[in-house]
Order: structure tokens, then C-alpha cells, then sequence
């Protein structure tokens, strides 16, 4: 299809929508950006340390890998969680300073430039925060700081595409957050502020919740990796400030949360449910969706709002049908049998005409059970890796992070999503060092496996 007929096409999907109905907002939301510290990863470090310097970082250098110009720390994930956020800013300073030079935080770090179409080409792997969280008695916090502290053992961004982290939760649920107690994090409190899963108790009035998040963006920027949150689409799964939601009276506080989150630092938005906007088959959620002229007003406004032309909007399971790309959305998930790398590559021939939007292969995803052996997931990744014949026609693929950093044989991903009270056997550990043991795979298996995955991914850096 003639690239000004699609653009056409997408034009009339938002402006035929009723102008009127788009601007209601009887929840009255004040929506004001972000206003923090313009450098809240160094407000960051001196809160957490009362000093300025950066140390280099000794435990880090001596577990680089090295593919090219790439570094990382080889690392289990358990160890990576004991050390303290202190250490693990010096970390991430250490890997991605320039050479004979100290480490630092630089003043003004910026998200990489993969250019304003790398979403459709990218590897983004999720990660929930209250799964590497602190556990102490019934209080769940510092899931950021957990996030954070696996960023350096997460192979980076290559010259083929970005990597893009994407955590499963940025604000509040709707029951029991920052508890143990049952709470799905499939739904959002919108305009309550980030979820107590996040931040950190211990920074209450030095370090705001939005200066914490920002700061792990800038972070993880550092790193040079992209950046995403999960955004549910499902009426019944979210509330704006307790109250029920509904698509005809809070569809501006919907989009003032998404565009709150990209002024924050994310640079994507995974979407839940994205493919029943178009197609309602084998429909699960709560309540009503938006429609496809709402959807594709909801991401034009995100984009014009915070007058960003790189954002990714990713949709779970959208297919490659054209109308996904109409709507505004850069990806789409399991799409392409991972289990064959020709069924991707053929995937791979099929839609390389659109280097604006492509559905690409998934390892695993949210709803993984576990059940895969290590063998199938090497496999998985493998094709979502080296699942083309020319480089530049590359498919997006989505991963868990159990994909890397295998998760203990007494829980997984779709129960760490549901229940707190599950992620580390029948009941949550209180204590949260017992809970990070608990939690991952530490058999030597398990470390096998994340060695051959690093090969994986330092190959697919090289070549």
C-alpha cells in the first residue's frame, strides 16, 4: 500500500473521531509533567550515599563480558540483587565510562538514538518489578532498585537494533499494592501516583516517586538501553483515583497517564489486549476496549502531547494485519513460530515492505507456565535473533526475563503477575534475601543457561 494512502487512512481514523466525546473529562484530572530534578540520578546517588563522586567498581570489572565494544557483568541474578544501590549506579558508571577516564553520572543523559522507527526492529525484554523487589513482613518496595540492579547483566543494545525494557507495573493495582497480600498487577490505579512496588520507603521526602523513576530511566539510558511500561487496555482493569473507569468519561486521563509516563523517561508502551482492539476473538479481560478510531486518537495524542516522533507503542498479539499500523501501533507480539527460525525468516521476507510497524516472535510472555525446557528457549531465542536473511528486514521480539535469568522450578511469570503470595513457593518469603534465592533458578543449569545465552546475544552484537 503507497505510504501517503496509509497515512491517509490513519488521518481519517483520528479525525473522523468525535471531537467532542475526545475531550471529556469529567474526572477532572489535572495533568501537570514532570517537574522534578533535571538530574535525578545524581539526586539520586547523593541521597542514597551523602556524597557526589562515583567509585569505580571494582566486583564489576572483574565480571565483564566483552562482545566488541559491548560490555556487561556475567552474574547470577540472586548475587545481583544483593548488592546495594549504591554499587550498582557505580556499576552501570563503570561499564559505560569512557575509556581512562573516571566514572560519573553525566549531567545530561539522553535516551539513545536508534532513530524514530527502532521500535519496529527492537528486542524488548519485560521485567516485573515485584518479582526482584524487597520483601520485608508484608511490605513489598524498591522493585526499581531490583529492576535496576539486573540492568548490567543484561546484554545491550546492538548496532541491529535496541533493546528495550519494559516493566510489567508503573502504577499503583487496584487492591493491594506494596503488599505480599493478592493484588494482580494486570490493572492500574491511574492518577494515584506510582505504585508503592516501585519506590523506595527510604526515600520519602529526599527523592520524589517521579524523580526515583526518572532516575532509573536515565539509568537504564546509560546503558543504552530503550526504555517501556505495560499499559492496560481493559475497562474493568482500571480505576482513575478509585473510581470505576469507563472509555467515554476518562479517555483524556488515560491519555494524560501515558503521556505523564513518556515525560518521566519511558519510550515505549506496551498495550494489554492490543490486538482486540481489532479483532474482540478469545477476548479475556474486564470490561470494554476502546474502539479502533478512539485507539488510534489515544496514540496520535501521545505522540503530539509530548512532541515525540520515536515513541514504540507495542501491542500484545496484533498480528501483521496492515490495520495495526493504521491505528499508530510499531509492534506486534507472537507472531511467527519462534520454535522455526524459517517460519520467522519467511515472517521476516513477508513484511519487510513496512519499516514502520512489523509483528514479530516472542520467546515467551507474560502468561509463560514454566514449562518450556532450557533447550526450547534457547532455540526461541535464537530465532528472534538471526530470523532473517538481510539484517535490515529484522523482526521485533518480545522476552521475559526468565528467558535469561531462568526462574526457580516453584514459581513463574503468569503467577509472579497474579500473586505475590506465589513467587517463591506457597508463600511469599518475608524476608527479602530468602525471597531473591527463592525466586531464581540457582542450580548450575541454570547458570549453564545464562552463559549460552550470553554466546547468543555476543554473537548476534558481533556480526
Amino acid at each position: 500500500m503507497p505510504a501517503n494512502k496509509t497515512k491517509a487512512i490513519n488521518n481519517n481514523k483520528f479525525m473522523s473521531y468525535d471531537s467532542a466525546l475526545a475531550n471529556i473529562n469529567k474526572a477532572h484530572i489535572s495533568f501537570s509533567g514532570y517537574y522534578g530534578d533535571p538530574q535525578p540520578a545524581k539526586k539520586l546517588f547523593y541521597a542514597l550515599t551523602g556524597r557526589n563522586d562515583i567509585y569505580e567498581d571494582n566486583w564489576t570489572n572483574e565480571h565483564l563480558y566483552i562482545a566488541n565494544d559491548k560490555k556487561w557483568v556475567n552474574a547470577s541474578p540472586n548475587e545481583l540483587l544483593k548488592r546495594t544501590p549504591e554499587q550498582v549506579i557505580q556499576s552501570i558508571c563503570t561499564i559505560t565510562k569512557p575509556d581512562n577516564q573516571y566514572p560519573g553520572i553525566p549531567p545530561c543523559i539522553m535516551s539513545p538514538n536508534y532513530g524514530d522507527k527502532w521500535g519496529r526492529f527492537a528486542n524488548y525484554i519485560e521485567i516485573n518489578p515485584r518479582l526482584v523487589a524487597k520483601y520485608n513482613g508484608d511490605r513489598i518496595s524498591e522493585g526499581l532498585f531490583g529492576v535496576m540492579k539486573l540492568l548490567p547483566a543484561i546484554p545491550p543494545s546492538s548496532r541491529k537494533g535496541a533493546t528495550c525494557i519494559v516493566l510489567s507495573q508503573l502504577y499503583p493495582d487496584m487492591s493491594c499494592d506494596g503488599s505480599i497480600y493478592d493484588g494482580s498487577i494486570y490493572c492500574a490505579n491511574l492518577h494515584s501516583g506510582i505504585s508503592l512496588n516501585l519506590t523506595s520507603e527510604g526515600l520519602y521526602g529526599k527523592v520524589g516517586a517521579d524523580e526515583q523513576v526518572k532516575a532509573f530511566n536515565d539509568l537504564a539510558h546509560l546503558m543504552g538501553f530503550k526504555t517501556g511500561f505495560r499499559m492496560p487496555l481493559s475497562a474493568g482493569q482500571m480505576r482513575v483515583q478509585g473510581r470505576e473507569f469507563d472509555w467515554y468519561h476518562h479517555e483524556k486521563a488515560f491519555i494524560d497517564a501515558c503521556v505523564w509516563a513518556i515525560e518521566l523517561g519511558f519510550d515505549a508502551i506496551y498495550f494489554d489486549s492490543g490486538k482486540h482492539v481489532i479483532d474482540n476473538n478469545g477476548y479475556m479481560g474486564i470490561g470494554s476496549l476502546p474502539n479502533d478510531k478512539q485507539m488510534a486518537y489515544i496514540l496520535y495524542k501521545i505522540r503530539n502531547q509530548t512532541g515525540r516522533t520515536d515513541l514504540a507503542f507495542i501491542g500484545e498479539k496484533c498480528n501483521d494485519d496492515y490495520r495495526y499500523k493504521e491505528l499508530g501501533f510499531t509492534a506486534g507480539t507472537d507472531w511467527g513460530k519462534a520454535d522455526n527460525i524459517f517460519s520467522v525468516r519467511h515472517e521476516s521476507k513477508k513484511q519487510a515492505w513496512n519499516r514502520e510497524y512489523a509483528a514479530g516472535p516472542e520467546v515467551s510472555n507474560d502468561n509463560d507456565d514454566g514449562g518450556l525446557r532450557f533447550e526450547e528457549r534457547l532455540n526461541r531465542l535464537n530465532s528472534c535473533l538471526w530470523g532473517y536473511e538481510n539484517e535490515a528486514d529484522k523482526l521485533p521480539s518480545f522476552l521475559q526475563i526468565h528467558d535469561i535469568f531462568p526462574l526457580s522450578p516453584y514459581t513463574n511469570t503468569h503467577d509472579a503477575m497474579m500473586h505475590p503470595k506465589k513467587m517463591s513457593g506457597s508463600d511469599a518469603w518475608t524476608e527479602c534475601e530468602r525471597h531473591w534465592d527463592g525466586v531464581f533458578n540457582t542450580s548450575q543449569s541454570a547458570n549453564d543457561y545464562r552463559n549460552i545465552v550470553y554466546q547468543i546475544f555476543a554473537n548476534a552484537i558481533k556480526y
